[in-house]
């Protein structure tokens, strides 16, 4: 089963998403942003510290359902490739 991104990744959350994910490691290695509509580049950085974790296990986290906006701020990051958005 996938872990769902919520609709709201922003710094006032993202401390207690990273860790909620951390928590659900074994979900982690799909990620569903079905519900993500308003968000930052924060929602970046947690995902870059999910993927190091897995990355670490030999894993790598599938982001689907991506929105367009997500794939932008990826690629202006230059972590597109890295987070499988490219």
């Amino acid at each position: 089963m996938p872990f769902l991104l919520p609709v709201s990744v922003t710094q006032d959350n993202v401390v207690q998403l990273e860790k909620d994910g951390l928590l659900n490691l074994a979900s982690l290695s799909k990620i569903d942003c079905i519900n993500l509509k308003d968000f930052d580049s924060t929602v970046l950085t947690v995902l870059i510290a999910w993927q190091k974790k897995l990355q670490a296990d030999g894993q790598q986290i599938s982001v689907q359902n991506a929105p367009k906006k997500l794939t932008v701020l990826a690629g202006v990051y230059g972590v597109a490739e890295l987070l499988g958005l490219a």
